[in-house]
């Protein structure tokens, strides 16, 4: 059973955090059985993935997160970066804030669930990979897994890694495309030596194509999704 886009709310606001997002309701509209959220890229915005939320099982509840800064009419990201002189360079302080609000509304979502928290992964394509890494890496206790299509794990990150112990239950999903001119494949690489190193259990997957999403991926993200969101 799969939903379509007209099954996508409109804009709602969190309170706490201020971030915006739509949601894509599990079936039962009731307390979700799971809950993932979803990260756009840079001066994108929240409905460029709802085609993936589509695609996800229905009794997930899927969160579109719209990015905190806007740089144009409908595109927002999460921090700036600049890719002048090769290696992309980023606003770290946008960064750090981005990743706190996003832990806030990791939380506040669970918090609407009562004694049972929705077991919940964090992805995201291109900057909302990496979001979704600086999340999931320094807050695992928050999150089951993050998946990161298309990014990085960025170097700053390194100061809020979770303890190594923490790290230990959690899941990661790498996707890549292998002709990505605008994050080379390497920063793949890069990730999965740093997954290994710090004892995280992950998928690295590389795929024939360039900075972008393609069925492939998005079928092999979904299967890695349900071991993480429905183990057993």
């Amino acid at each position: 059973m799969n939903t379509t886009s007209n099954d996508i709310s409109p804009l709602t606001q969190d309170a706490a955090t201020g971030l915006r997002y739509r949601l894509r309701n599990a079936v039962p509209d009731t307390t979700p059985a799971a809950r993932l959220l979803l990260l756009h890229g840079v001066g994108s915005n929240e409905t460029s993935l709802a085609a993936v939320a589509t695609r996800i099982d229905p009794r997930v509840q899927v969160v579109l997160v719209q990015g905190p800064l806007t740089f144009a009419p409908d595109q927002y990201g999460f921090f700036e970066v600049s890719f002048h002189g090769g290696a992309p360079a980023i606003n770290a302080a946008q960064a750090e804030r981005s990743r706190q609000q996003l832990i806030a509304l990791v939380r506040a979502l669970r918090a609407q669930d009562g004694a049972l928290p929705a077991r919940t992964v964090i992805a995201g394509f291109s900057q909302g990979g990496i979001l979704s890494a600086s999340v999931g890496l320094s807050a695992p206790t928050d999150v089951a897994g993050f998946a990161v299509l298309s990014g990085r794990i960025l170097p700053e990150i390194e100061p809020h890694l979770a303890p190594r112990e923490a790290l230990a239950g959690l899941s990661a999903f790498i996707a890549h495309g292998e002709f990505d001119n605008k994050l080379p494949v390497g920063w793949a690489e890069r990730a999965d030596q740093w997954l290994d190193a710090l004892g995280v259990a992950h998928q690295t997957r590389r795929y024939p194509i360039g900075h972008e999403l393609n069925a492939d991926v998005v079928a092999d993200f979904r299967q890695w999704l349900a071991g993480v969101l429905f183990p057993g």
